[in-house]
């Protein structure tokens, strides 16, 4: 007998389920309907937005795969950076944001409280902390280090510098360095790939390094970091979902799937850490993990 897979029955049904709404629609008002739909059995694909670190690529990377895979709901990834992905929300271009990291409050007061075409989803599973961090092995040589107000001392060593990523990102360092009367300057590497270059170079060497960075992220199961001691200018906070408010307002499994899918930090890192220590498609560091936990991504789905 031949054995169908649960996967092609839920497309197979997704198709028919569809076939019949679409006919529904002709018959209650078929001057209303779009005559391009007619036939169409394909579903519209959810629009993720993906900004760019690593950490969000794996989210994206695993909903993708499982809405394709499981729910038979093409995806399209939109790449783009944190300001834009509000706007491309709120006006629908995007559909998802799945994770965020607060650091434009004026953005979410915007859309989820004034305008109401962006709905919280809830957490992400995930605390995400950004700071100043140093290699480990220069830090428990000089551990004065990594109290700020010590840093005058190391300046020179430091090359009077707090090392960032790409130039678009959100950061307070300038402020920072102002308040507390620091001899340094920020100096971005370029992108997050250079960024992580550096830390990896003075991880192995144990050169002095001072950078922005963050965790979760991947690098930090490759390099040991140390967190500079800075008064609380970048608290952890529970990373947070966003739908377009239309988008779920329709509801269905997709949407129901969206608002449960949580994970933690190692999860995160593993996938991340194929995609961007292993150099592995999205596509196959998502089937490796999902394959892995199959309790998790059942959980999910419901």
């Amino acid at each position: 007998m031949l054995r169908i897979s649960p996967r092609i029955r839920r497309r197979a049904r997704h198709r028919l389920l569809a076939g019949l709404g679409a006919l529904g629609l002709v018959l209650a008002s078929a001057c209303d309907l779009p005559g391009e739909v007619l036939g169409d059995d394909e579903p519209e694909p959810v629009r993720i937005a993906v900004t760019d670190w690593p950490g969000a690529r794996a989210n994206a990377a695993v909903v993708a795969y499982l809405l394709e895979e499981e729910l038979g709901v093409p995806v399209e990834k939109v790449e783009t950076d944190p300001g834009a992905a509000w706007d491309q929300l709120g006006v629908g271009d995007t559909q998802v944001l799945l994770e965020d990291w607060g650091a434009l409050p004026d953005r979410t007061r915007l859309h989820v409280e004034q305008r109401e075409d962006v709905v919280d989803a809830g957490e992400l599973g995930i605390e995400g902390h950004v700071g100043w961090y140093i290699p480990g092995e220069f830090a428990r040589a000089n551990p004065e280090v990594l109290d700020w107000r010590h840093l005058n001392d190391f300046a020179d060593e430091l090359r009077g510098e707090v090392l960032q990523a790409d130039p678009g990102f959100a950061t307070r360092d300038e402020a920072i360095i102002e308040e507390l009367g620091l001899d340094l300057t920020p100096v971005a590497a370029g992108s997050e790939d250079a960024l992580i270059d550096e830390i990896h170079q003075a991880g192995a060497r144990g050169t002095p390094l001072l950078a922005y960075f963050w965790q979760p992220h991947w690098l930090a199961t490759k390099v040991e970091l140390a967190e500079v001691e800075l008064p609380d200018y970048y608290p952890s906070i529970p990373l947070r979902k966003y739908l377009n408010a239309e988008f779920a307002e329709a509801g269905g499994e997709v949407v129901d799937f969206l608002r449960a899918f949580s994970w933690s930090e190692r999860d995160q890192n593993t996938v991340a850490a194929l995609i961007a220590g292993q150099g592995m498609t999205p596509g196959a560091a998502a089937e490796r993990w999902v394959a892995e936990n199959p309790d998790t991504v059942a959980a999910w789905l419901g």
